[in-house]
């Protein structure tokens, strides 16, 4: 299935149907009166979060959503059907923006979240509405209201529990196939891979969702490269695994690389919790690996792990480090989620 997060659709609401001008007319039945009906209320347009749907795939080939009209009133007081909604069934990490991205109307963060974009227009009244004891034939009725009608884009940020950042050719693909059952198409040239891909990943009873974010080069946070839009599908990840190319001519500019993109798209991506680790070290000789790492503990002041997704070496311990991160992230999100359902003002209860 192809990949596509980003799409733009035109939606419309149903209108109201019109109300009636009937009267009731039967045999012997003197005065009979007006007894025409409301017209029946449009379709909304409603957003809403499933399972099973990692793609915008589906609106690339329809743009165009619009939801049932009410039907219109009738005599003998039969109010006119409403119009049947129309569902936009979107993948979890969604977010509406308005026609001209600016302004965010929604973001589906929740599986069954619904949100109502565009509401359907009320009925016209029938005649029946309007009769009174100095108006008792009333000739008037209403239109239905129109609906509302609106271009949104639907912008997917997909949610993963860690992402795996670095340069084209960085060894990220590699990875993600070496700890998942996803394969990701992997080649030796850089930008193989063009869109993010997901695996999930097993270790000793627990998992977590791992993202293959496409390599980032300089610019990418001004859309150079594959662009910024993929550096949003980083924000919602708990922890990044940064991977370096350890045969790379210079693997701490392309560590500094990545870093002030991140710190440049803002978001706070910089902020999060990185594991940085420099890969195929199966390609280098040990003492190059150990001078490596200690090249970039004078230059960053930080201590790398070392790793090879192609031969499995040391797999299992940077794996450790992710998990590591991500309990870490849950167990904070948790404890914000307790203190805002608590109240800033409720007292806290101590032993």
């Amino acid at each position: 299935m192809k990949f596509l997060d980003q799409a733009k659709v035109f939606i419309k609401s149903g209108n109201g149907g019109p109300g009636s001008v009937s009267f009731r007319r039967e045999a012997y039945v003197e005065y009979g009166g007006p007894n025409g009906g409301d017209g029946g209320r449009g379709g909304d347009v409603i957003i809403e979060c499933v399972d099973g749907l990692n793609t915008l795939i589906d609106f690339r080939y329809q743009q165009h959503f619009k939801a049932e009209s009410g039907r219109p009133g009738m005599g003998k007081d039969r109010f006119g059907a409403g119009g049947a909604d129309t569902v936009l069934r979107v993948p979890l990490g969604t977010q509406i923006w308005d026609e001209t991205y600016e302004t965010m109307l929604a973001d589906m963060t929740e599986l069954g979240q619904r949100i109502t974009l565009a509401r359907g227009g009320d009925g016209g009244f029938g005649n029946a509405r309007y009769k009174s004891s100095t108006n008792q034939a009333p000739r008037k009725s209403t239109p239905g209201w129109p609906g509302t009608e609106m271009y949104i884009w639907l912008r997917l940020k997909l949610i993963a529990d860690a992402g795996l950042i670095g340069l084209p050719n960085a060894g990220k693909s590699t990875f993600l196939a070496a700890v998942t059952a996803a394969k990701p198409k992997i080649a030796d040239y850089p930008f193989t891979t063009l869109h993010p891909n997901l695996g999930v990943v097993r270790l000793g009873g627990e998992e977590l969702v791992l993202a293959d974010i496409p390599g980032l080069i300089e610019g990418a946070h001004e859309g150079a490269g594959l662009g910024d839009r993929f550096l949003g599908h980083v924000e919602r990840c708990g922890a990044l695994l940064h991977l370096v190319d350890g045969t790379a001519e210079d693997p701490i500019a392309a560590y500094h690389t990545v870093r002030e993109e991140l710190s440049a798209y803002g978001g706070d991506l910089d902020q999060k919790v990185e594991i940085l680790a420099i890969n195929k070290i199966d390609a280098l000789p040990a003492e190059d690996v150990g001078a490596l790492v200690e090249l970039f503990q004078e230059e960053i002041g930080l201590t790398p792990m070392t790793v090879s997704g192609v031969a499995g070496i040391s797999v299992d311990q940077v794996l450790g480090a992710i998990f590591d991160a991500v309990r870490a992230d849950r167990k904070a999100e948790k404890a914000a989620a307790v203190e805002a359902a608590r109240g800033e003002d409720e007292p806290v209860w101590t032993p």
